[in-house]
């Protein structure tokens, strides 16, 4: 009888547990806040205890989300104002290592040149600054989108609202937009880390394969350059496969000049070698050559040729203008040191008449040999008889 009893007591208090729980289920939710369960038992009062899931709890739930909103905000920004200084650091620091290079090698300059050097240092760290600071703020306002955008996703979902639909939409979209628009997502991934790499910038001169020429403005999606016949190219980021910058910090003349096989090769290696020497310390406004040139010696001998290089160390974009003042002046030396520069030649036989079958004829019928000429070498003229001339 005592068994009989304590198990319905259980039965009982198992059965007012499920009340309590369905109660509680019923009033608080299916997942009840510790507040709205304590006021629930201490005070019993139902309309009090789902009052505090809106007085208490959900407010409660709301500063909490906003409060790590704001706090991961702030640490994302941190954490961007910190790459884009080290970002900033780092070019700093290389063009103060340019700039004092450059003030040492600018001992003997003109000072107005010197200054005119120094002033584009600074305008290219300035410049470098003003990109970070650039990509600083745009990754900060994706951040902030992304951060403002997750915290509305669950402050929706606090208040009961269905978000499968909101989701599936959003993916829907994105789909769409990933098939529609990734080049031009492509074209924005690519802009960005070419500004953050500074690979080029306005006024450089790079070589982006399918175009070349003088960059005059760089985009997040596109990169504007003019070629050097007037030619304006627009070049999509995401196009780019691979980048020559021929103006950045410094640029070299590898000059290979020709001469004859009976040439005394020391003879013109040292004129080669005293006329860069020359430009070398002049100076010139575009010619500024940085280091002492070095005549490497006999690059090839070709088919008619000696072939030998000299390299040449120049300030940025100014190495072809540096290369055709070399070559002028090579060639005035070389010329008043008797050294020949080998050229194509031909030897022109002019014939009159129809010549006869028979060797001894054939060989008659040629008059005179015409001196060698160059390959350019027009029409050559007929006898004095009249007849026709056939090359």
């Amino acid at each position: 009888m005592t068994s009989l009893l304590a198990q319905a007591e259980s039965a009982t208090d198992a059965v007012d547990a499920l009340l309590e729980a369905s109660r509680s289920t019923e009033v608080c939710g299916t997942e009840p806040s510790w507040i709205c369960e304590r006021l629930l038992d201490w005070t019993g009062s139902e309309g009090l205890a789902s009052a505090s899931v809106w007085i208490v709890d959900k407010p409660l739930t709301v500063l909490v989300i906003l409060l790590l909103t704001v706090v991961a905000r702030r640490v994302m920004r941190r954490a961007i104002d910190h790459m884009v200084e080290r970002i900033a650091s780092d070019k700093k620091n290389a063009e103060q290592h340019e700039a004092a290079r450059t003030a040492e090698e600018g001992r003997t300059w003109d000072p107005d040149r010197l200054a005119a050097k120094m002033s584009q240092l600074r305008e290219r760290t300035v410049r470098a600054s003003q990109r970070a600071k650039t990509l600083g703020t745009l990754f900060k306002s994706v951040a902030s989108t992304i951060i403002w955008a997750v915290a509305l996703m669950m402050l929706l979902g606090e208040f009961d609202v269905n978000l499968g639909p909101l989701i599936a939409g959003a993916g829907i979209i994105g789909v769409a937009v990933g098939f529609g628009a990734q080049s031009l997502v492509r074209d924005l991934l690519t802009g960005v880390f070419m500004l953050i790499e500074d690979q080029y910038g306005v006024g450089d001169v790079v070589d982006l394969g399918d175009a070349v020429g003088t960059v005059e403005s760089v985009g997040l999606r596109t990169t504007r350059l003019r070629d050097l016949s007037g030619t304006v190219w627009h070049v999509p980021n995401g196009a780019i496969a691979r980048v020559g910058n021929m103006s950045q910090l410094w640029a070299r003349v590898p000059l290979d000049l020709d001469v004859a096989y009976d040439t005394d090769l020391d003879e013109a290696m040292a004129i080669i070698k005293r006329v860069a020497d020359d430009v070398w310390h002049e100076q010139g406004e575009s010619t500024t050559v940085l280091e002492e040139p070095n005549v490497v010696g006999v690059q090839a001998f070709g088919a008619d040729a000696v072939t030998l290089r000299v390299m040449v160390k120049t300030e940025p974009a100014e190495q072809w203008a540096t290369a055709r003042l070399l070559r002028k002046r090579i060639k005035d030396a070389f010329d008043e040191a008797g050294i020949e520069i080998p050229f194509p030649q031909r030897t022109v036989w002019v014939r009159n008449g129809e010549p006869d079958q028979t060797a001894p004829a054939a060989a008659a019928a040629f008059d005179r040999p015409v001196a060698p000429a160059s390959s350019e070498a027009g029409h050559a003229e007929s006898d004095s008889d009249g007849g026709d001339s056939d090359l």
